[in-house]
C-alpha cells in the first residue's frame, strides 16, 4: 500500500475513532462503506470495552458452545441481504473441510472454519438497546455472520445467555496467545 493510500485510510480510521467514541449505536456495515474500511476495521475502532477478540481458530469450540445456548438470532448481512434466522443454532460437526450445521429443521448449512480469522465478542447499543453478538470474520475483514444473543419476554438480553456469553470470553482471553 502506497504512502498516500495509508495515510488517507489512517485519516479515515481516526474520523471513524471520533465517532465512534461519541457513540457506538448504528449500521457499522453502513460506517465501514461510508469510510471506505472494512467491517472489521470499524470494529476496531470501538472503544475497547466494546469489544473482544479471540483468534478464528477457536470457530469450532465456539460454535459447538453456541449450539447449547437456546434460541439466539443469527444474522448474514451482505451488500444485497440482510438475512435473519432466530432459532436454536444447531449442533455440528466437521467433515470435508466444513462444520456442518445439523439442524433439519431451520437454520442449517455448511461453514468454512479455516476462512474465520477473527471471532467477535461484541457488546454495543444497536437503535438505543443493548446488544451482545459473536461475530465471525474472514482474513480480507468482512463478515462471515453474527450471533446474537435473545431477548426476554420483556425484549431485555437474556440474562443466562449474557452470563454465558461473558464466561467465554473470559475463559478464551485466558488462554495464551489467543486474544489480541
Amino acid at each position: 500500500m502506497s504512502t498516500e493510500l495509508l495515510s488517507a485510510k489512517t485519516e479515515r480510521l481516526e474520523k471513524l475513532r471520533l465517532q465512534l467514541a461519541e457513540s457506538q449505536d448504528g449500521i457499522l456495515e453502513a460506517m465501514a462503506l461510508q469510510h471506505d474500511v472494512t467491517l472489521l476495521d470499524v470494529v476496531r475502532c470501538l472503544p475497547d470495552a466494546c469489544w473482544q477478540r479471540i483468534d478464528g481458530s477457536h470457530f469450532v469450540n465456539v460454535m459447538q458452545e453456541l449450539a447449547e445456548w437456546g434460541e439466539l438470532t443469527t444474522i448474514v448481512h451482505t451488500n444485497g441481504v440482510i438475512l435473519e434466522f432466530t432459532g436454536p443454532l444447531p449442533g455440528g460437526e466437521l467433515g470435508r473441510g466444513f462444520y456442518n450445521l445439523k439442524g433439519g429443521s431451520g437454520l442449517s448449512g455448511h461453514l468454512k472454519p479455516d476462512c474465520c480469522s477473527d471471532l467477535i465478542f461484541l457488546r454495543r447499543p444497536f437503535m438505543g438497546t443493548p446488544t451482545a453478538s459473536v461475530q465471525f470474520f474472514s482474513a480480507d475483514g468482512n463478515s462471515m455472520f453474527k450471533v446474537y444473543i435473545g431477548r426476554d419476554a420483556s425484549r431485555q438480553l437474556r440474562p443466562d445467555q449474557l452470563e454465558r456469553f461473558e464466561s467465554l470470553v473470559l475463559r478464551l482471553t485466558r488462554q495464551r496467545g489467543y486474544a489480541a
